[in-house]
């Protein structure tokens, strides 16, 4: 309960701050609708009240705060109408259905999936050659953070139309784009991680006439072991991002990406924020089972868990 508790108070006061924004967000359109219906209005022609603030319109029509929660098309949906979007695409939805969030959460999925096990493969290797070879440490590491300052958006364009000049399509080139997001996180952590025996542990190794694999199956691994999780959580919602991204310009028909787009195409907001709560749940839980696997994986090496 005492972690439960400071949890609950922020997504309180989140969810406070996102109704009250509700109205001065969507009263505009309200006063229009009611105008339309024959509801009066202060100022009376949508000319004035242009002039109005969300905030001053609200103030001057608080017979019309009701309406603002219950707009087919606002410009910020409320949170029930949130909830009710995503209960009827996920719950009242066949998963086969084009449109169950569940089947475009699974598009994306497999695409994280792949991409995740690329960019975690790939940055272990990399850690691993970087502690080990100098050479490696003075030239690969200044390269992988400055990959990082490229913005994916500009990216993952280039990246998708490259692999589809040479008949790539498909998964694959999403996976790319979610391995380029993760691996770089992989890549620091277990370079910490590896690094992180002090001299006293390593000039024991030395005593015992260690070998540089045994070192590193014995002691540098081990230790890395908190590290690399740390570095997963970050890197699978890395992909999740890469993923949804690559979906973007692609005109993708099905994923989370690709739900976003047909929201801000064709007017429908409530679809695009059902698609954005539906990916955070999906990191959320991703970062929750590697936090369950971690516990597990601490407690049997005789690690503390924080």
């Amino acid at each position: 309960m005492k972690s439960l508790l400071p949890v609950l108070t922020v997504v309180g006061a989140i969810l406070l701050f996102w109704v009250v924004s509700v109205v001065p967000m969507n009263m505009h359109l309200t006063a229009d609708q009611a105008q339309r219906d024959g509801v009066a209005v202060t100022p009376e022609t949508p000319a004035a009240r242009q002039a109005y603030s969300g905030i001053g319109l609200s103030l001057r029509n608080l017979h019309l705060i009701g309406p603002t929660f219950t707009l087919d098309r606002p410009r910020l949906p409320s949170p029930h109408q949130v909830a009710l979007e995503l209960w009827q695409t996920t719950a009242e939805k066949k998963i086969t259905s084009k449109r169950s969030l569940v089947y475009h959460g699974w598009v994306t999925l497999s695409a994280t999936l792949l991409g995740f096990a690329i960019g975690t493969g790939l940055g272990i290797l990399l850690a691993v050659g970087i502690v080990y070879n100098r050479a490696m440490d003075m030239s690969v590491m200044p390269w992988a953070i400055a990959s990082q300052t490229i913005p994916i958006l500009a990216l993952a364009p280039m990246i998708i139309v490259m692999l589809g000049s040479v008949g790539i399509q498909g998964l694959f080139p999403k996976a790319i784009i979610s391995a380029y997001l993760s691996f770089f996180p992989v890549v620091v952590g277990m370079v910490k991680g590896l690094r992180s025996p002090d001299a006293m542990q390593l000039d024991l190794l030395h005593t015992y006439h260690a070998s540089p694999a045994q070192g590193f199956w014995k002691l540098r691994l081990p230790a890395s072991v908190p590290y690399l999780f740390a570095s997963l959580k970050i890197g699978i919602s890395a992909s999740l991002v890469g993923a949804i991204v690559a979906e973007l310009p692609t005109g993708a028909r099905a994923g989370f990406g690709a739900r976003m787009l047909v929201g801000d195409q064709y007017g429908q907001p409530l679809v695009t924020w059902a698609a954005l709560f539906a990916a955070a749940i999906t990191a959320a839980t991703l970062v929750g089972l590697f936090s369950l696997i971690e516990r597990i994986t601490l407690r049997r090496m005789g690690m503390t868990t924080a």
